[in-house]
Formats: C-alpha cells, sequence, structure tokens
C-alpha cells in the first residue's frame, strides 16, 4: 500500500512539474507494418512518408492544440497477423491511442477485431485504427466499426473506376485475373469478375486464380498459363515482392497486352521495370502525382526529396491521414478522447494538396475521393520513382468515385 501511494505521488509531482515547465506530450501514432521480410521496403518506405508527414504538415507548424507534437512510434509485424496483435497490445500498453496499418487486409481484419474488442473492454484506453492501405471491402461493409476509418478507396471502388477504363478499350476481349491468395486478393477477383460482367459481358475472363501470398519464387507457371490463355490483358492486385515477381515474369514471357495493377509502383518495383513497363503498366490509385496537383503538393514533393533522395511518395493518402487527424484533434480539442476525435473524423471534408476535396463518410468511414488511372512511363515525368526516369503518369481520372456506392454496415457508436 505504502509503495502504490508513493508511485501515485511521483507520477502527480511529474504532471506537475510537466505543466509547470510547459511541457506538451507528443500525439504517438503507432505504425504497425512490415519492416522486415519480402515486404520491408513497402513498409519502410510507407515509415518514411508516415514520419516525413507528421513533421513537414504537423510539427514544423507548432503541433496541435497546446504545442503537442506528432510521434510515429514504428513496430514490425513481420506481415503477420498474430504479430500484428502483440505489437497492438506492445502498443495499447504504451499508451499509444492511434494505429496505423496498411499492408495486408488479412493483418487489418485481425486488428480491427482485436481493437473494437477492446475498446468495449476498456473504456479508459480506446484507440483509433487509420486504416491507410488495406482494401478489403469487408472493413467498411459487414465488418465495419466506429473506430476504424479508412483513408485509401476500397477494392470495390478501385475495379469500379479501373474497368471503366478497360472496357472502353474494345480490343479487349479476353481478361486474365490472378491474385495473392487472401481477403483482399479474392475481393480483387471478385470485383472484377462483377464489374465486367456488367459493363461488358463479351469480354472473357480465360483465368482467374490466386497463389500464396509471398511465397512464390517463380512466376514463370503462372506467366505461361496467362499467355497460353490468349488473354489481351491482366487484372492483379498484387503489391510488394509479387507484383514484382508477377508483373517482370509476365512481360519475360511475352505478354504483350496491359497488365492493369493496383500497386504497381515505388518501393523499387518502378526501377525494375524500367523500360520494359513501359506504357505496359496500367495503375489504380489516388493522388496526383505526374502531373502535380498543387504547388503544395510540389512543394512537399521536393522536400520529401531532400530528406530522402531515395524515397518515393507513393502514397500520398499518408498526407491525408495526418492531415485530417490534425484537423480532428484540432476540433475536438483533445488529443486524448478518441470518441470526439473520431465524431470529428465522420463526415470530414478535407481539401487535400494532392488533388482536391476528400470526403469521410460517415455510414461506414470510407474515404471518397478522385480516382485515377495512369501509365507507366518516362515521358513527361516530373516526379519519378526509384530515382527511375520512370513514374506514373495519369491518362484519366474519376472524380469523387463511387461517392453513392452503396454500404452494408450497421455501425453501433459509443
Amino acid at each position: 500500500m505504502k509503495k502504490s501511494l508513493k508511485l501515485g505521488l511521483g507520477a502527480a509531482l511529474a504532471v506537475a512539474l510537466s505543466a509547470a515547465s510547459g511541457f506538451a506530450e507528443n500525439v504517438k501514432i503507432a505504425f504497425i507494418d512490415p519492416l522486415s521480410g519480402p515486404f520491408a521496403s513497402t513498409g519502410t518506405n510507407g515509415l518514411h512518408q508516415y514520419e516525413f508527414a507528421a513533421d513537414y504538415m504537423v510539427n514544423q507548424n507548432g503541433g496541435v492544440l497546446d504545442g503537442r507534437n506528432f510521434e510515429i512510434v514504428a513496430f514490425d509485424n513481420k506481415i503477420s497477423p498474430k504479430e500484428s496483435l502483440i505489437q497492438l497490445q506492445v502498443a495499447i500498453d504504451q499508451g499509444i491511442r492511434y494505429i496505423a496499418q496498411g499492408n495486408s487486409s488479412g493483418v487489418a481484419n485481425a486488428l480491427t477485431d482485436a481493437i473494437d474488442k477492446h475498446n468495449r473492454r476498456n473504456p479508459d484506453s480506446r484507440v483509433l485504427f487509420l486504416n491507410y492501405a488495406a482494401v478489403d471491402p469487408a472493413l467498411t461493409n459487414d465488418k465495419c466499426n466506429f473506430w476504424h476509418f479508412r483513408f485509401d478507396a476500397n477494392a470495390d471502388i478501385k475495379m469500379d473506376a479501373l474497368t471503366d477504363v478497360i472496357v472502353a478499350n474494345e480490343d479487349i476481349k479476353k481478361v486474365y485475373i490472378i491474385g495473392q491468395d487472401y481477403s483482399f486478393g479474392k475481393a480483387v477477383a471478385a470485383a472484377a469478375t462483377k464489374f465486367l460482367g456488367e459493363k461488358r459481358p463479351d469480354i472473357e475472363i480465360v483465368g482467374n486464380e490466386l497463389h500464396p501470398i509471398g511465397k512464390v519464387k517463380d512466376f514463370t507457371p503462372y506467366s505461361r498459363k496467362i499467355n497460353a490463355s490468349g488473354a489481351d490483358a491482366v487484372i492483379t492486385g498484387n503489391w510488394g515482392a509479387d507484383m514484382l515477381g508477377l508483373g517482370k515474369s509476365v512481360i519475360e514471357n511475352g505478354f504483350e497486352g496491359p497488365i492493369y495493377t493496383y500497386y504497381a509502383a515505388g518501393s523499387g518495383i518502378t526501377a525494375a521495370f524500367g523500360d520494359t513497363g513501359k506504357g505496359r503498366i496500367r495503375l489504380i490509385s489516388q493522388g496526383g502525382i505526374n502531373p502535380i496537383a498543387s504547388e503544395e503538393a510540389r512543394a512537399a514533393y521536393n522536400a520529401f526529396k531532400e530528406k530522402y533522395p531515395e524515397g518515393n511518395i507513393d502514397q500520398s493518402r499518408i498526407f491525408n491521414v495526418i492531415g485530417m487527424l490534425a484537423q480532428a484533434i484540432e476540433g475536438a480539442g483533445t488529443a486524448d478522447d478518441v470518441v470526439e476525435v473520431a465524431k470529428q473524423l465522420e463526415g470530414m471534408e478535407y481539401e487535400s494538396m494532392w488533388g482536391g476535396k476528400v470526403f469521410m463518410r460517415p455510414q461506414d468511414h470510407q474515404l471518397i475521393q478522385d480516382m485515377n488511372v495512369g501509365v507507366h512511363t518516362d515521358e513527361n515525368i516530373e516526379f519519378d520513382y526509384d530515382t527511375s526516369g520512370y513514374g506514373i503518369l495519369t491518362e484519366s481520372t474519376i472524380e469523387m468515385a463511387s461517392m453513392d456506392s452503396a454500404t452494408t454496415c450497421k455501425m453501433r457508436r459509443p
């Protein structure tokens, strides 16, 4: 009992001294993503973008509220849902109230379930899940919850926009769909089948298969099947090492049609494709890089390159996460009451430097934004990826994509 009393007095004294000295505790954001293993380059580049965005957009401008800075705390989840849950608990135990994750919808599904359970059982230590890249539609549909906010477009929204471009190409009569064997890969395949069937029922799907995530060393057998199928185009949601391995193998084995992708840029992928991907690789994404969307974005990108000469801003939505969180905290008047912060995020309209207004749809916490379809090229590229001379040039834009799309979310609010 005496020991507990002494610790309580010590803590109170520390708080009093901090207040007297004008100290403002940092707002910590746990970054839980792969920093080792086959997807380490993707996770590391995302971490650099988070660290830069926090400093550039918030900290160097005086922080939030009473001068509180954003601090990004990195946790390596090794792309494992089990490891992610361990790191989540470590972050919570450290008093961190904001969790950022994006690589792997399998991880995101585990995190959102765990966070929902934790928040119901522990109202004094609730956390928010800032999902910046995991796009399984279920996360903002049947598995939605109040604590989860998605800042990327989900797989259905992306495929709806991407298939608008595909069906406009009358030379495409046959399509091969291939992806990673987990929730996201399955969602991409289902969406491609659905939208192609609705928009161009004459297009034949000549292949639809999944492969183990992060385990295929040689994609030659898959590439040979694609070529043998007579496909005019390939659709894949692959990312990281699996995107690079599949794409290079398909091209090297003689496929000459367009390859429509979700994540075929940056993190070494653009440099590896180089000239072989020119005019072949197409990408659905948000945020205008080439051409740059605004002078503000140009200044931010140039500042980022000064700090990370070999790095890329290939996930500009990370800047939206930081900017919108800062705006929500200011609006709530607190960074510690995550319920009030969440209420500010719901329905927020935010002017993104990367392409105009974005809108956090309140009914399912899905961010609505412009979607761009671009091509891998070295022509008219102001900001290349991987210092390769190649980048993604926007060819078409779908404004506020899927603003009125249906959701099955039935959200329970605290």
